[in-house]
């Protein structure tokens, strides 16, 4: 009877837990790696600060650009007079007055505006560049703290395979068949393990709160990563690679944009050897307490007064339009050689890349035989074991071998993950990864 009670009370316990199990679980923020990509794009500020800044510049080149829109103003004020009628701007009094203007033709104003349309542009590319190093971030702490969980799960065996291997080695030199030194071996063995585990599990805390931090996920929410194994190769060429971190990369492309941004200053600048055209025209309501009756026919004096027409600069003789036309040339000239030196450096940079990945890819490869022969090698001491040539010190040492060698592997493997990663930002293929 009272094994039944208790039978009874420890399967209500068990069932009482169960609740707590499951909220615990449901605590946790499982991921996928384009759900934690997506979410760290949401959220990112970087790539916030990008869209305003290029709204900003946006916004800049409207600011030309109205120049050469109409513009009406209208206004009124009142001013002392002493002698002949007229304001500060040369203009005559007036109680009220509407004026228009409209730039034509202007030449060094419309290079100012093309200019500022694309630098732009060189704003639109750094919401794009802004966008995969967010990517990258994301993408490789998410595959970082999928390793590092991995990792500590072989190292927790690991670390009971070596303390099995420690306790047989003390029954045996407890009966004098094993040497003192031999227990201090296994126990360091054992302290090394344990300290990789510690280690380990603090770069799962800053991992977490790093993807945390990025998808703005609250610092209390548990993430759980999948154990997936994505794959960012490429079967592109070098030759192509290059080509496409050329054509692609940001940076190659924003120097491009600058080198045309002064191309449309020079232009203008030149421009300003011509004469401007505006269309202008002006309105004023005029007060005759301005003593206007005593410098002008009193009889024909009128109130409202409208003047349009063009107005035409004609330049004659211009230094400052000289110098800002060596200004022009030598900041050409600057971009210029900027933007080979960008495309020099994007071409090495890609290279390296390129060859960086192969490089990866063949340890990898090198990583993986070594744990496939761990495994073999393990399986032929699990048959020596059960045939009785084995002791349970030697098939516990191959289990703690073929653990190392699957650490290694998947440190292996994370290297070629990010190696792959950064190729594709060069190369500007990366959003189309995670699209």
């Amino acid at each position: 009877m009272n094994r039944k009670i208790r039978l009874i009370a420890g399967l209500a316990g068990c069932l009482a837990l169960l609740p707590a199990t499951r909220a615990g679980a449901q605590d946790a923020d499982k991921l996928t790696l384009r759900e934690a990509v997506t979410r760290a794009l949401q959220n990112s500020r970087e790539l916030a600060l990008a869209r305003v800044q290029y709204n900003v510049a946006m916004n800049e080149t409207g600011v030309y650009r109205s120049e050469f829109l109409p513009n009406l103003y209208t206004g009124s004020g009142a001013a002392y007079t002493n002698g002949f009628p007229a304001t500060l701007n040369g203009q005559a009094p007036a109680l009220f007055n509407l004026s228009y203007s409209e730039a034509v033709f202007n030449l060094p104003l419309r290079g100012q505006m093309k200019a500022a349309e694309e630098r732009a542009k060189s704003l639109k590319l750094e919401i794009d560049r802004t966008r995969d190093g967010v990517i990258v971030r994301a993408a490789t702490a998410y595959l970082e703290l999928s390793k590092v969980r991995h990792s500590l799960d072989l190292l927790r065996n690991e670390e009971a395979s070596a303390g099995k291997i420690l306790e047989v080695t003390r029954d045996r030199a407890a009966v004098g068949q094993e040497l003192p030194i031999e227990i201090t071996r296994g126990e360091l063995t054992l302290a090394r393990i344990r300290e990789r585990v510690i280690k380990l599990e603090g770069r799962d805390e800053i991992l977490s709160q790093q993807l945390r931090n990025l998808m703005g996920t609250s610092d209390e929410k548990a993430i759980d990563v999948e154990t997936e194994e994505p794959s960012f190769a490429t079967d592109q060429q070098e030759s192509e690679i290059l080509n496409e971190a050329l054509q692609n990369d940001p940076l190659v492309k924003e120097a491009e944009n600058e080198r045309t941004a002064r191309g449309d200053i020079l232009k203008g600048e030149k421009g300003g050897y011509w004469p401007t055209v505006s269309v202008v025209a002006l309105y004023q309501v005029l007060g005759r307490f301005n003593n206007y009756n005593q410098f002008f026919n009193p009889n024909s004096f009128q109130r409202n007064n409208i003047t349009a027409g063009i107005e035409v600069h004609i330049p004659l003789f211009s230094a400052k339009t000289r110098a800002n036309v060596a200004l022009a040339k030598s900041r050409l000239n600057e971009a210029e050689l900027m933007l080979g030196n960008k495309r020099q450096q994007v071409s090495l940079e890609a290279r390296q890349k390129a060859r960086n990945v192969r490089e990866l890819e063949a340890g990898r490869e090198v990583a993986r035989l070594d744990l496939k022969l761990a495994q073999e090698t393990l399986q032929l001491m699990q048959a020596k074991f059960d045939q009785g040539r084995a002791t349970l010190r030697d098939i516990e040492q191959a289990r703690l071998d073929e653990s190392d060698k699957w650490v290694a592997f998947l440190d292996a493997d994370f290297a070629r993950q990010q190696g792959q990663l950064t190729l594709l930002q060069v190369t500007g293929q990366l959003a189309k990864v995670f699209q």
